[in-house]
């Protein structure tokens, strides 16, 4: 049976995976290894770790009550990232996927879980060189994870909207705004959590399907949106990993905001019905952003994304100011007014350019010397 770890509500953490460039041409290099030596030098206290693939690291924050605090933190992490990196001529980036890399090229990182994955799932592993944020949100007890991860369902589109930073896959323009969900897709347990309404009856489906020899924990789940038990948290794993240090906030906040309002209203209305729009929903935004158009099961109608996501900011405010994340709330209301994203940016640098090299050398460029509260323009 699943124990789920008690955590103080609204808490926040996040983890972010980031491209490991060469200088040359800015294609991955497998520099894990290389780069976590020159990190762990000298004692730092930070997350820092490697991913399934050499070309990737993964990063994650202490937990926090304040989005600032969590702020603060990334700046430190990513000055001790960026003078390793320095040290050794490597780039690092955001964005969901890096633009023309070849998932064949890729190696798998030398750790016995990612050995296992990749016997397990063959070649899909080696394209699972994608990159993510994971927003994990404190929650008071398995009850509270499972509202929570049905509630969060319904804002699925706006995350993938407001983070939205992989137009370009394996040299191409995908037409996508995130290409990166597609390689998710493709695994057997991705998707989204079972219409379950306690921690007990999410307990008996887990212990189904363990007894069917499908799962042996809730790693095996590659959902958009999972209950952490271990953690005391519910984990958004749909958003893409951003181009500038200081989004990566902003989704945070916009998640606690969210929580807030949940927790608040004791929101308890689980059932079926949304999820037949869920998949739909979650494509319009992949496809088109902030010009999504979404379906409302319930109410039997359709709304713009950019205007759903309006609505829903004008609804959070006082959860906003109880929560001092009014100037987050004003910042995700004007890149949804301006439909703001990193892959419409992306894309206007290729036209200038011509070049996906350029495209990466910029968005590294980006995430490595641009300071907060500078957005991409």
């Amino acid at each position: 049976m699943l124990e789920f770890n008690q955590s103080q509500p609204l808490t926040l953490g996040v983890e972010l995976e980031l491209m490991i460039l060469n200088r040359r041409d800015y294609n991955l290099t497998r520099g894990s290894d290389d780069l976590l030596l020159q990190i762990n030098r000298k004692p730092h206290g930070f997350d820092i770790k490697p991913e399934i693939t050499q070309g990737m690291i993964e990063i994650g924050t202490a937990i926090h009550h304040d989005v600032n605090q969590m702020l603060e933190e990334l700046l430190a992490i990513r000055k001790l990232l960026v003078d390793s990196a320095h040290k050794l001529n490597l780039g690092l980036a955001g964005g969901g996927a890096h633009p023309f890399q070849h998932w064949d090229d890729q190696r798998i990182y030398p750790k016995e879980r990612y050995q296992l994955v990749s016997e397990l799932y063959g070649y899909l592993a080696k394209q699972f060189t994608v990159y993510g944020q994971h927003i994990h949100i404190g929650c008071p007890d398995g009850d509270a994870a499972v509202r929570l991860t049905h509630y969060l369902a319904r804002y699925i589109p706006h995350f993938i909207a407001l983070s939205a930073s992989s137009p370009f896959y394996q040299g191409v323009d995908t037409s996508f705004q995130t290409s990166r969900l597609t390689s998710v897709n493709a695994f057997p347990l991705s998707g989204c959590m079972p219409v379950v309404d306690s921690w007990d009856g999410f307990n008996e489906y887990f212990q189904r399907m363990a007894s069917l020899g499908i799962v042996a924990s809730m790693k095996d789940f590659y959902w958009d949106i999972r209950p952490k038990p271990e953690y005391g948290t519910v984990e958004i794993r749909i958003c893409d990993t951003p181009l500038a240090i200081d989004t990566p906030v902003l989704l945070a906040a916009y998640a606690q905001m969210l929580a807030r309002r949940c927790f608040a209203e004791d929101w308890r209305d689980i059932s079926a019905e949304p999820y037949l729009t869920y998949s739909y929903n979650r494509f319009q935004a992949c496809r088109f952003g902030f010009d999504g158009v979404l379906v409302d099961a319930r109410s039997n109608r359709q709304q713009g994304l950019q205007e759903d996501l309006l609505d829903t900011l004008r609804e959070l405010e006082e959860h906003a100011e109880t929560l001092n994340c009014q100037a987050q709330l004003a910042q995700l209301r004007q890149r949804a007014l301006k439909r703001h994203s990193d892959s419409q940016w992306l894309r206007q640098v290729h036209d200038q350019s011509g070049s996906l090299s350029e495209v990466v050398r910029r968005q590294s460029e980006h995430w490595m010397y641009a300071g907060a509260g500078v957005g991409v323009n």
